[in-house]
Protein backbone atom coordinates (compact mmCIF):
# COMPACT_ATOMS: atom_id res chain seq x y z
CA UNK A 1 0.00 0.00 0.00
CA UNK A 2 1.42 3.07 -1.21
CA UNK A 3 2.01 5.91 2.01
CA UNK A 4 1.87 9.62 2.00
CA UNK A 5 3.96 12.12 3.26
CA UNK A 6 1.82 15.66 3.63
CA UNK A 7 3.69 19.02 5.15
CA UNK A 8 2.56 22.42 5.79
CA UNK A 9 5.26 24.53 4.60
CA UNK A 10 5.59 28.25 5.56
CA UNK A 11 7.95 30.87 4.16
CA UNK A 12 8.62 34.76 5.88
CA UNK A 13 12.21 35.22 5.06
CA UNK A 14 12.17 38.68 2.87
CA UNK A 15 9.04 40.28 1.48
CA UNK A 16 6.53 37.53 0.20
CA UNK A 17 4.13 35.61 3.48
CA UNK A 18 3.87 32.29 1.51
CA UNK A 19 1.48 28.97 2.65
CA UNK A 20 1.45 25.66 1.16
CA UNK A 21 0.23 22.02 1.26
CA UNK A 22 2.43 19.21 -0.38
CA UNK A 23 2.42 15.64 -0.44
CA UNK A 24 5.18 12.77 -1.19
CA UNK A 25 3.99 9.44 -2.37
CA UNK A 26 6.68 6.82 -0.85
CA UNK A 27 8.33 6.51 -4.93
CA UNK A 28 8.80 10.23 -4.54
CA UNK A 29 6.01 11.39 -6.56
CA UNK A 30 4.82 14.57 -5.47
CA UNK A 31 1.47 16.71 -5.44
CA UNK A 32 1.04 19.94 -4.66
CA UNK A 33 -2.42 20.88 -2.94
CA UNK A 34 -2.39 24.54 -2.34
CA UNK A 35 0.24 27.56 -3.12
CA UNK A 36 -0.88 30.88 -1.35
CA UNK A 37 1.55 33.65 -1.61
CA UNK A 38 1.06 37.22 -0.74
CA UNK A 39 3.27 40.05 -2.36
CA UNK A 40 4.41 43.00 -0.01
CA UNK A 41 5.64 44.92 -3.60
CA UNK A 42 3.54 47.76 -3.27
CA UNK A 43 4.52 47.91 0.50
CA UNK A 44 8.09 48.18 -0.30
CA UNK A 45 7.96 50.37 -3.78
CA UNK A 46 7.94 53.48 -2.81
CA UNK A 47 11.51 52.80 -0.66
CA UNK A 48 13.24 51.38 -3.94
CA UNK A 49 13.77 47.94 -1.77
CA UNK A 50 12.74 45.91 0.88
CA UNK A 51 11.82 47.73 4.53
CA UNK A 52 12.68 44.99 7.10
CA UNK A 53 10.37 46.23 9.66
CA UNK A 54 7.65 46.93 7.15
CA UNK A 55 8.30 43.43 6.07
CA UNK A 56 7.81 41.92 9.69
CA UNK A 57 4.90 43.67 10.35
CA UNK A 58 3.09 42.56 7.45
CA UNK A 59 3.95 38.62 7.72
CA UNK A 60 2.23 39.08 11.15
CA UNK A 61 -0.50 40.65 9.83
CA UNK A 62 -1.50 38.01 6.80
CA UNK A 63 0.32 34.55 7.95
CA UNK A 64 -2.33 33.36 10.07
CA UNK A 65 -4.80 33.80 7.80
CA UNK A 66 -2.51 32.36 4.36
CA UNK A 67 -2.27 29.17 6.23
CA UNK A 68 -6.00 28.75 6.88
CA UNK A 69 -6.27 29.33 3.11
CA UNK A 70 -3.69 26.99 2.21
CA UNK A 71 -5.47 24.07 4.36
CA UNK A 72 -8.91 25.35 3.02
CA UNK A 73 -7.79 25.11 -0.66
CA UNK A 74 -6.02 21.48 0.03
CA UNK A 75 -9.34 20.50 1.97
CA UNK A 76 -7.34 19.35 4.60
CA UNK A 77 -6.77 20.59 8.32
CA UNK A 78 -3.85 20.40 10.84
CA UNK A 79 -4.92 17.29 12.07
CA UNK A 80 -4.67 15.81 8.45
CA UNK A 81 -0.81 17.17 7.72
CA UNK A 82 2.32 14.99 9.31
CA UNK A 83 4.63 17.62 9.56
CA UNK A 84 4.97 21.48 9.79
CA UNK A 85 8.13 23.06 8.02
CA UNK A 86 8.96 26.67 8.37
CA UNK A 87 12.33 28.31 6.84
CA UNK A 88 14.34 29.17 9.12
CA UNK A 89 17.02 31.24 6.92
CA UNK A 90 19.00 32.87 5.47
CA UNK A 91 16.96 36.34 5.29
CA UNK A 92 15.66 39.11 6.83
CA UNK A 93 15.64 37.99 11.24
CA UNK A 94 12.23 39.55 11.76
CA UNK A 95 10.78 37.99 9.02
CA UNK A 96 12.11 34.53 10.00
CA UNK A 97 11.18 34.86 13.68
CA UNK A 98 7.65 35.48 12.30
CA UNK A 99 7.55 32.45 10.37
CA UNK A 100 9.21 29.92 12.68
CA UNK A 101 7.41 31.27 16.03
CA UNK A 102 4.30 30.09 13.74
CA UNK A 103 5.59 26.78 13.02
CA UNK A 104 6.66 25.90 16.77
CA UNK A 105 3.03 27.01 17.84
CA UNK A 106 1.58 24.77 15.67
CA UNK A 107 4.47 22.02 16.18
CA UNK A 108 3.40 22.39 19.96
CA UNK A 109 0.06 22.88 19.68
CA UNK A 110 -0.65 19.62 17.35
CA UNK A 111 1.95 17.47 18.65
CA UNK A 112 3.35 17.65 14.40
CA UNK A 113 6.87 17.36 13.92
CA UNK A 114 8.87 20.47 13.21
CA UNK A 115 11.33 20.90 10.46
CA UNK A 116 13.41 24.31 10.35
CA UNK A 117 14.35 24.74 6.48
CA UNK A 118 17.41 26.22 4.90
CA UNK A 119 15.29 29.11 1.95
CA UNK A 120 18.48 28.21 -0.40
CA UNK A 121 18.15 24.32 0.08
CA UNK A 122 14.39 25.02 -0.54
CA UNK A 123 15.22 26.36 -3.93
CA UNK A 124 17.93 23.75 -4.90
CA UNK A 125 16.00 20.90 -4.54
CA UNK A 126 13.09 22.29 -6.53
CA UNK A 127 14.00 20.89 -9.84
CA UNK A 128 13.36 17.38 -7.91
CA UNK A 129 9.90 18.41 -7.11
CA UNK A 130 9.04 19.91 -10.98
CA UNK A 131 11.16 17.36 -13.09
CA UNK A 132 11.79 14.60 -10.93
CA UNK A 133 15.91 15.36 -11.19
CA UNK A 134 18.31 12.83 -9.56
CA UNK A 135 21.63 13.33 -7.93
CA UNK A 136 23.72 14.99 -8.25
CA UNK A 137 23.34 17.70 -10.72
CA UNK A 138 24.73 21.64 -10.93
CA UNK A 139 22.88 24.73 -9.92
CA UNK A 140 23.10 28.25 -10.31
CA UNK A 141 21.31 30.23 -7.40
CA UNK A 142 20.32 34.17 -8.65
CA UNK A 143 18.53 36.09 -6.17
CA UNK A 144 18.87 39.46 -4.77
CA UNK A 145 21.09 38.39 -1.68
CA UNK A 146 23.00 35.35 -3.56
CA UNK A 147 24.76 34.39 -6.80
CA UNK A 148 26.30 30.74 -6.48
CA UNK A 149 27.10 27.97 -8.47
CA UNK A 150 26.51 24.64 -6.39
CA UNK A 151 26.96 20.85 -7.17
CA UNK A 152 24.20 19.05 -5.19
CA UNK A 153 25.26 15.79 -4.26
CA UNK A 154 22.02 15.20 -1.89
CA UNK A 155 19.53 15.74 0.29
CA UNK A 156 22.13 18.18 2.69
CA UNK A 157 24.68 17.32 0.25
CA UNK A 158 26.04 21.00 -0.99
CA UNK A 159 29.81 21.98 -2.73
CA UNK A 160 30.14 25.78 -3.28
CA UNK A 161 31.67 25.96 -6.48
CA UNK A 162 31.27 29.53 -7.05
CA UNK A 163 30.04 32.77 -5.68
CA UNK A 164 30.30 36.09 -5.75
CA UNK A 165 32.97 38.48 -4.07
CA UNK A 166 30.84 41.56 -4.04
CA UNK A 167 27.40 42.00 -5.30
CA UNK A 168 24.69 39.44 -5.98
CA UNK A 169 22.95 39.26 -9.25
CA UNK A 170 19.54 40.51 -8.32
CA UNK A 171 21.37 43.25 -6.35
CA UNK A 172 23.21 45.05 -9.46
CA UNK A 173 19.86 44.57 -11.40
CA UNK A 174 17.77 46.84 -8.69
CA UNK A 175 20.71 49.13 -8.42
CA UNK A 176 20.81 49.27 -11.94
CA UNK A 177 17.78 50.19 -12.13
CA UNK A 178 17.32 52.63 -9.61
CA UNK A 179 19.74 54.48 -11.09
CA UNK A 180 18.07 55.02 -14.32
CA UNK A 181 15.00 56.16 -12.24
CA UNK A 182 13.41 52.28 -12.74
CA UNK A 183 10.88 51.28 -10.69
CA UNK A 184 11.10 48.63 -7.92
CA UNK A 185 12.22 45.49 -8.33
CA UNK A 186 14.63 46.07 -10.56
CA UNK A 187 14.75 42.71 -12.41
CA UNK A 188 11.86 43.04 -14.41
CA UNK A 189 11.88 46.50 -14.97
CA UNK A 190 15.54 45.86 -16.63
CA UNK A 191 14.36 43.63 -18.47
CA UNK A 192 11.38 45.05 -19.57
CA UNK A 193 13.32 48.33 -20.86
CA UNK A 194 16.20 45.97 -22.51
CA UNK A 195 13.88 44.96 -25.07
CA UNK A 196 13.54 48.32 -26.49
CA UNK A 197 17.27 49.09 -26.32
CA UNK A 198 21.00 48.38 -28.45
CA UNK A 199 22.70 45.71 -26.76
CA UNK A 200 25.64 47.15 -29.06
CA UNK A 201 25.58 50.91 -27.48
CA UNK A 202 27.67 50.43 -24.54
CA UNK A 203 30.80 48.48 -24.40
CA UNK A 204 30.05 47.46 -20.40
CA UNK A 205 32.60 44.67 -18.55
CA UNK A 206 32.60 41.02 -18.15
CA UNK A 207 34.29 40.87 -14.97
CA UNK A 208 36.04 37.72 -14.00
CA UNK A 209 35.69 36.23 -18.05
CA UNK A 210 38.21 34.23 -18.79
CA UNK A 211 39.71 33.21 -14.87
CA UNK A 212 39.70 29.66 -14.01
CA UNK A 213 38.22 29.86 -10.52
CA UNK A 214 34.30 29.93 -10.82
CA UNK A 215 33.55 33.25 -8.92
CA UNK A 216 31.36 36.04 -10.10
CA UNK A 217 31.59 39.86 -9.67
CA UNK A 218 29.20 42.39 -10.21
CA UNK A 219 30.56 45.77 -8.39
CA UNK A 220 32.61 46.74 -11.59
CA UNK A 221 29.58 46.05 -13.99
CA UNK A 222 27.43 48.18 -12.19
CA UNK A 223 29.50 51.04 -11.46
CA UNK A 224 30.24 51.03 -15.34
CA UNK A 225 26.51 51.57 -15.80
CA UNK A 226 26.41 54.59 -13.73
CA UNK A 227 29.84 55.78 -15.55
CA UNK A 228 27.98 55.57 -18.63
CA UNK A 229 24.84 56.90 -18.06
CA UNK A 230 26.33 59.76 -16.20
CA UNK A 231 28.85 60.85 -19.26
CA UNK A 232 25.09 60.99 -21.73
CA UNK A 233 22.84 62.76 -18.92
CA UNK A 234 20.13 63.85 -19.08
CA UNK A 235 19.38 60.29 -20.35
CA UNK A 236 16.18 59.63 -22.62
CA UNK A 237 13.93 56.86 -22.36
CA UNK A 238 16.22 55.26 -25.30
CA UNK A 239 19.48 55.83 -23.81
CA UNK A 240 17.79 53.79 -20.58
CA UNK A 241 16.71 50.77 -22.59
CA UNK A 242 20.17 50.52 -24.68
CA UNK A 243 21.70 50.82 -21.76
CA UNK A 244 19.67 48.26 -20.19
CA UNK A 245 20.19 46.17 -23.23
CA UNK A 246 23.58 46.62 -22.54
CA UNK A 247 23.65 45.82 -19.65
CA UNK A 248 21.97 42.65 -19.68
CA UNK A 249 24.41 41.51 -22.83
CA UNK A 250 27.44 42.07 -20.08
CA UNK A 251 25.47 39.72 -17.72
CA UNK A 252 24.98 37.12 -20.49
CA UNK A 253 28.75 37.10 -21.65
CA UNK A 254 29.89 36.91 -18.50
CA UNK A 255 27.98 34.05 -17.45
CA UNK A 256 28.48 32.33 -20.34
CA UNK A 257 32.48 31.81 -19.21
CA UNK A 258 31.79 31.22 -15.90
CA UNK A 259 28.84 28.72 -16.10
CA UNK A 260 30.49 27.37 -19.11
CA UNK A 261 34.14 26.37 -17.13
CA UNK A 262 31.52 24.69 -14.65
CA UNK A 263 29.61 22.57 -16.68
CA UNK A 264 33.44 21.20 -17.88
CA UNK A 265 34.33 20.86 -14.41
CA UNK A 266 31.16 18.57 -13.67
CA UNK A 267 31.61 17.00 -16.89
CA UNK A 268 35.23 15.92 -15.54
CA UNK A 269 34.41 14.74 -12.11
CA UNK A 270 31.61 12.84 -13.17
CA UNK A 271 32.09 11.36 -16.18
CA UNK A 272 29.75 8.40 -15.72
CA UNK A 273 26.73 9.58 -14.67
CA UNK A 274 23.85 7.30 -16.45
CA UNK A 275 21.61 10.35 -16.91
CA UNK A 276 22.47 13.32 -19.76
CA UNK A 277 24.15 16.07 -16.74
CA UNK A 278 21.86 18.88 -15.99
CA UNK A 279 21.68 22.79 -14.91
CA UNK A 280 19.50 24.13 -12.89
CA UNK A 281 18.82 27.66 -12.43
CA UNK A 282 16.88 28.60 -8.73
CA UNK A 283 16.20 32.19 -7.59
CA UNK A 284 14.15 35.24 -8.06
CA UNK A 285 16.58 36.26 -11.02
CA UNK A 286 15.73 32.91 -12.85
CA UNK A 287 12.85 34.47 -13.72
CA UNK A 288 14.68 36.27 -15.93
CA UNK A 289 14.17 34.99 -19.96
CA UNK A 290 17.04 36.62 -21.12
CA UNK A 291 18.85 34.98 -18.35
CA UNK A 292 16.77 31.53 -19.28
CA UNK A 293 17.73 32.04 -23.03
CA UNK A 294 21.51 32.37 -22.35
CA UNK A 295 21.48 29.18 -20.32
CA UNK A 296 19.49 27.06 -22.58
CA UNK A 297 21.99 27.79 -25.58
CA UNK A 298 25.05 27.17 -23.32
CA UNK A 299 23.85 24.11 -21.62
CA UNK A 300 22.85 22.87 -25.48
CA UNK A 301 26.46 23.39 -26.67
CA UNK A 302 27.44 21.73 -23.96
CA UNK A 303 25.10 18.92 -23.42
CA UNK A 304 23.53 19.21 -20.80
CA UNK A 305 20.32 19.10 -19.72
CA UNK A 306 18.40 22.75 -18.77
CA UNK A 307 15.76 22.96 -15.76
CA UNK A 308 14.44 26.22 -14.81
CA UNK A 309 11.67 25.49 -12.54
CA UNK A 310 7.97 27.21 -13.04
CA UNK A 311 8.28 30.91 -12.71
CA UNK A 312 6.45 31.05 -9.51
CA UNK A 313 8.53 28.75 -8.30
CA UNK A 314 11.62 30.83 -8.62
CA UNK A 315 10.55 33.64 -6.35
CA UNK A 316 9.95 32.37 -2.84
CA UNK A 317 7.22 30.28 -1.90
CA UNK A 318 6.26 28.28 0.37
CA UNK A 319 6.16 24.95 -1.89
CA UNK A 320 9.61 24.30 -1.93
CA UNK A 321 10.25 24.35 1.40
CA UNK A 322 7.85 22.25 2.36
CA UNK A 323 9.21 19.80 -0.49
CA UNK A 324 12.73 20.45 1.09
CA UNK A 325 10.93 19.28 4.66
CA UNK A 326 9.56 16.13 2.92
CA UNK A 327 12.50 15.21 1.91
CA UNK A 328 14.45 15.70 4.56
CA UNK A 329 11.33 13.49 6.06
CA UNK A 330 11.66 10.77 3.09
CA UNK A 331 16.00 10.80 4.02
CA UNK A 332 15.15 9.58 7.40
CA UNK A 333 16.16 13.40 8.92
CA UNK A 334 14.92 13.61 12.71
CA UNK A 335 12.97 17.08 13.36
CA UNK A 336 14.50 19.80 14.70
CA UNK A 337 13.73 20.77 18.61
CA UNK A 338 11.29 23.75 19.35
CA UNK A 339 14.52 25.37 20.39
CA UNK A 340 15.90 25.90 17.16
CA UNK A 341 16.58 29.65 16.12
CA UNK A 342 16.51 31.66 12.90
CA UNK A 343 19.90 32.63 11.20
CA UNK A 344 19.96 35.74 8.86
CA UNK A 345 23.17 33.52 7.47
CA UNK A 346 23.21 30.17 6.56
CA UNK A 347 25.58 28.60 3.32
CA UNK A 348 24.17 25.72 1.62
CA UNK A 349 28.36 24.80 2.23
CA UNK A 350 29.06 25.42 5.50
CA UNK A 351 32.78 24.62 4.70
CA UNK A 352 33.36 26.42 2.10
CA UNK A 353 35.93 29.45 2.22
CA UNK A 354 34.03 32.94 3.35
CA UNK A 355 34.66 35.16 0.42
CA UNK A 356 32.00 37.81 1.27
CA UNK A 357 31.54 38.48 4.92
CA UNK A 358 31.59 37.00 8.44
CA UNK A 359 29.88 38.77 10.94
CA UNK A 360 28.40 37.64 14.03
CA UNK A 361 25.58 35.84 13.07
CA UNK A 362 27.97 33.82 10.70
CA UNK A 363 29.47 33.77 6.78
CA UNK A 364 27.43 35.11 4.31
CA UNK A 365 28.62 33.28 0.92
Amino acid sequence: MTSILRILGIETSCDETAAAIVERRDDGTPTVCSDVVLSQLDEHSAYGGVVPEIAARAHVEALDTLIDEALKRANVSLSDVDAIAATSGPGLIGGLLVGLMTGKAISRATGKPLYAINHLEGHALTARLTDGLAFPYLMLLVSGGHTQLILVRGVGDYERWGTTIDDALGEAFDKTAKLLGLPYPGGPAVEAAAKNGNPDRFDLPRPLVGEARLDFSFSGLKTAVRQAATAIAPVTEQDIADICASFQKAISRTLKDRIGRGLQRFKTEFPKTEEKPSLVVAGGVAANLELRRTLQELCDANGFRFIAPPLRLCTDNAVMIAWAGLERMAKGAAPDDLDVQPRSRWPLDQKAETLLGHGKRGAKA
